[in-house]
């Protein structure tokens, strides 16, 4: 099982109302509660690990889970309240405003997080989880304490605005890079991680260095490009569509890069440790294919595999 760990909230979008003007309706969203999603959706076992309200909008989102085939044992309960994120769309872009002060999701401790049985065999960490503490250190230390045997992958997604502290938050997020697999970041993620002018392949070499055999940096309309074991390099093309809104579109990518690996039997230590090329870009390809359905539909609604 591919245990995604880190957020789960609500994202507020904006559509219009029977009396004029706009309104917002509640969608279940988060970037690594997005990622469960697309997994359960794609076949691959998935389960989410985060701190769930007991409110109506956690009912919402367990909910959704269940909807998805997504496995929420792991869920840490609370009466605290669901993040809610306010969405503000400009030419399908996504920008949001986060209500996450005491939430569920975030007040958790490194104390909270469950042991975890060899029925998870792979990690996934991401989102704002990584940057707003306490929630941020429990889940630094859950991947110090159960990473070693399992193959990790990290999408920081990075978001300035959530950052108080940013040499604490870099020195946390460099901890658990040098503990990671694989590393996928965004062009705009690699900018603030590698400050200057550098090629980009420079920039996701210098991370490489600092740890995960495989770098992924996503580039939005110009597709992806991984920097592999051995020095090999892989990019592939974005699939064309028609976008509505790009709420979901890494986080679908991270899924279909999962599923693909996990699919070939590749996600492992080791296996990753050698990935070749070939397979790579296959992996690559698949997460282009269901981000760019996603990106077709209104907010995070990744693909089901019989939709592909």
């Amino acid at each position: 099982m591919i245990l995604c760990c880190g957020e789960a909230l609500i994202d507020m979008i904006p559509e219009p109302t029977v009396a004029g003007g706009e309104g917002f309706v509640p969608y279940p969203g988060g970037a690594v509660f997005n990622t469960a999603i697309a997994l359960g959706r794609l076949g691959a076992a998935a389960g989410l690990l985060t701190g769930l309200s007991r409110d109506m909008f956690g009912a919402r989102l367990a909910a959704a889970l269940a909807a998805s085939h997504v496995e929420t044992r792991h869920a840490i309960l609370s009466d605290r309240p669901t993040t809610l994120a306010f969405v503000q769309l400009t030419n399908g872009q996504a920008s949001y405003r986060f209500y996450d002060e005491n939430s569920a999701g975030r007040m958790i401790e490194p104390e909270d997080m469950p042991a975890l049985g060899p029925e998870v065999t792979a990690l996934f960490f991401g989102g704002i989880s990584l940057a707003c503490e306490p929630g941020a250190e429990a889940y630094a230390a859950l991947l110090a304490r159960e990473g070693a045997g399992r193959a990790v992958m990290i999408d920081p997604n990075i978001r300035p605005g959530f950052i108080a502290d940013a040499p604490r938050y870099r020195a946390r997020l460099g901890a658990m890079i040098a503990r990671a697999d694989i590393l996928k970041v965004s062009d705009e993620d690699l900018d603030w991680l590698e400050p200057g002018a550098a090629p980009l392949v420079e920039k996701a070499r210098a991370l490489q260095a600092a740890g995960p055999a495989v770098v992924i940096v996503t580039r939005g309309a110009a597709g992806a490009v991984a920097v592999l074991p051995g020095g090999a390099e892989v990019a592939v093309p974005a699939r064309p569509a028609t976008v509505v809104d790009t709420v979901g579109a890494g986080d679908t990518f991270n899924a279909g890069v999962l599923a693909e690996l996990a699919r070939q039997g590749l996600l492992e230590k080791s296996r990753l440790a050698t990935l070749a090329p070939a397979a790579a870009e296959a992996a690559l390809r698949f997460g282009a294919r269901v981000a760019a359905v996603t990106v077709a539909r209104a907010g995070a609604n990744p693909p089901w595999v019989h939709e592909l």
